[in-house]
């Protein structure tokens, strides 16, 4: 089983708490271990990937074994110790914006 950490609008879209896991069968990748999830909790569909594209939506992030796999190929396999679930794969939201603070000076 591998464990997955999901961001909290994905966990209270899906109704579960911050952690879940999945089988996946053959080989662990990103995209075998997202369609996993998707199989398992179908109100997911799209919200992390294109429906049409698969691709991964641009402000959420894939972490597994301390590494940003957001940029990586999908078919790539996952870390052995996120395959064999002693470290979780998470999602993450990214964080967009820009200062808080006034930037203009008077």
């Amino acid at each position: 089983m591998i464990r997955v950490l999901l961001p909290h609008h994905l966990r209270s879209l899906a109704g579960v708490e911050k952690e879940v896991t999945v089988q996946v069968e053959g080989s662990a990748t990103i995209r075998s271990l997202l369609d996993a999830l998707e199989a398992a909790y179908p109100m997911l569909r799209g919200t992390i990937r294109d429906h049409a594209t698969k691709e991964r939506r641009p402000l959420l992030r894939y972490f597994a074994g301390g590494e940003d796999l957001s940029s990586e190929s999908v078919d790539e396999p996952l870390p052995p110790a996120v395959a064999d679930g002693r470290e979780p794969f998470r999602i993450v939201g990214a964080i967009a914006g820009g200062s808080t603070r006034g930037e203009a000076a008077g």
